[in-house]
């Protein structure tokens, strides 16, 4: 029975260094949030969501549904137009982040790949909260 190993030079040459593009900032409207993160983001005017569908809405009611989705860590905090995020500012041709060094864990994991779409394929496409969160090998943040 084979381990599997992860190739760490491999893997490091598919991300690249922090352009300050945007991109990641623009693109992925949901960020999974830990719970020590949900009243700061509220508080400095970010967007918070719990993602809760119909269906157990219908069987639990939304108050209960709701309660059960934060317990189980389905809180984002949500960008909900094509701008981006609310923290993300636009200086000098440049993206700054306005609370970087208080920004949520799952920001702080994100790698950046520029080599094309298909690679974010792999982790949900638009919705690419699989990588997010995780260090630049796919490990959980520590």
């Amino acid at each position: 029975m084979s381990e599997n190993h992860v190739d760490e030079d491999a893997l490091r040459t598919i991300f690249t260094e922090c352009r300050q593009c945007g991109t990641c900032c623009k693109k992925y409207r949901k960020i999974v949030l830990q719970p020590d993160e949900v009243d700061f983001i509220s508080k400095m005017g970010g967007h918070v969501g719990v993602d809760v569908n119909m269906a157990a809405i219908r069987a639990q009611g939304l108050e209960a549904a709701t309660v059960e989705a934060k317990s189980k860590g389905k809180v984002y905090m949500i960008h909900p137009d094509d701008k981006g995020c609310v923290f993300l500012e636009h200086r000098n041709d440049k993206y700054y982040c306005k609370l970087y060094h208080y920004r949520p864990k799952t920001c702080r994991g994100f790698r950046c790949n520029l080599a094309d779409d298909s690679f974010l394929q792999l982790f949900g496409g638009d919705s690419a909260i699989h990588l997010l969160g995780q260090d630049s090998y796919g490990l959980p943040l520590k």
